[in-house]
């Protein structure tokens, strides 16, 4: 039986490179490959969504989320972030990917060229090219940084920039002045800057800036997934203009309607909650990524210390990296985050410090 032709749109993107060296891995691999929290989501949290299920609180809610969650966001932008929004002008989302495509769905018209950090998360271009845009890949610094004048080169027509610190995958924290000069830029030129800041709370000794402090054309994306280790509750949000936010929820409600209403009452508990969790999560990854480090360093190798997310991104030839693999190691090629991440290889140390140690033990021998 013969079956139609296939959407250009779909054939035009590809399957993430990050989940099939996950998935093809040989068996008794160790993995540190995924951005996936090793940590059971806090219990308090738990408790409210069996809670909401136990009272019933399963219907469809806003088309936006509920109006306590996004009152709590808004609290919470406040607090963490020193941003002054309302709820109007939040949608509940089923996490930062769907937040991301939203955004770009709303926004980004064919032809349109969006600029995106290379080596940068694989969803960015991906959902540029959905959106019928032109993926304008920046390449980084040789320390992984943003190229200030490279982006401001690249600003004059372009529709959006995709600002993302903590970075994946290379674990950089970009400083207040770049931020502010990227976001300054960007907005004298036109440019609306989506900023993804889902591992905000993750920073070893540097110090994260919100885009939206310095210009009102910017939307902020943020998800409970790090934070709280909620990646299967898929509850994150979008935050910004609310002339943005109307076009963003009509997008949003035709494709997803809501968010999960259980999910989106744990996400209300996290927002509200004892914060010490993430406190605790924060100073395991410290350990974990000096663990990491001083390991890899010790087997020669040489990368830039990262200061936020928990990744590391370090330059590799192609017989070292498939060496790692067949010991049964799972790492993630870096031109899987694009051409500029090419001789480079990711490394999450988003798993215990065991999984790390066997690792490391097995890498000593692939090299």
């Amino acid at each position: 039986m013969g079956f139609g032709s296939i959407a250009r749109r779909a054939e035009q993107v590809s399957e993430s490179q990050i989940r099939k060296f996950f998935q093809e891995a040989k068996p008794g691999s160790v993995s540190l490959s995924l951005g996936q929290p090793d940590f059971v989501t806090p219990l308090h949290i738990r408790e409210a969504a069996i809670a909401a299920i136990r009272e019933g609180k399963t219907g469809y809610t806003f088309n936006t989320g509920l109006l306590e969650l996004r009152e709590a966001i808004c609290a919470r932008l406040a607090t963490d972030n020193d941003l002054s929004y309302n709820p109007s002008q939040v949608v509940v989302t089923a996490g930062a990917g769907e937040a991301i495509f939203v955004a770009m769905q709303a926004l980004v018209n064919a032809g349109d060229r969006v600029l995106v950090p290379d080596p940068g998360f694989v969803s960015y271009r991906e959902c540029v090219t959905l959106a019928g845009g032109i993926p304008d890949m920046v390449p980084l610094q040789s320390d992984l940084h943003l190229d200030i004048d490279a982006v401001q080169e690249r600003l004059s027509g372009a529709r959006m920039m995709v600002l993302n610190s903590p970075a994946n995958p290379t674990g950089v924290v970009e400083p207040k002045e770049s931020i502010r000069a990227i976001v300054e830029y960007a907005a004298d030129a036109g440019v609306c800057v989506l900023s993804d800041e889902v591992y905000e709370h993750f920073v070893y000794g540097a110090e994260t800036v919100s885009a939206a402090r310095f210009s009102e054309d910017v939307i902020t994306v943020n998800a409970t997934s790090k934070t709280y280790a909620m990646t299967g509750w898929r509850a994150g949000y979008l935050a910004g203009p609310e002339s943005y936010v109307r076009q963003c929820t009509k997008i949003h409600q035709y494709c997803q309607t809501c968010a999960c209403s259980i999910s989106q009452y744990a996400a209300l508990a996290a927002y509200t909650g004892d914060q010490s969790c993430v406190a605790e999560m924060r100073d395991e990854y410290a350990a974990r990524r000096d663990m990491l480090c001083q390991g890899l360093q010790d087997l020669g190798f040489s990368f830039p210390i990262p200061e936020g997310a928990f990744y590391l991104f370090v330059p590799m030839d192609a017989d070292t990296f498939s060496s790692i693999i067949d010991h049964g190691v799972v790492i993630v090629p870096g031109d899987a985050f694009g051409s500029g991440g090419g001789g480079y290889a990711r490394f999450s140390y988003a798993a215990s410090r065991d999984i790390i140690q066997t690792a490391l033990n097995r890498i000593k021998d692939a090299v």
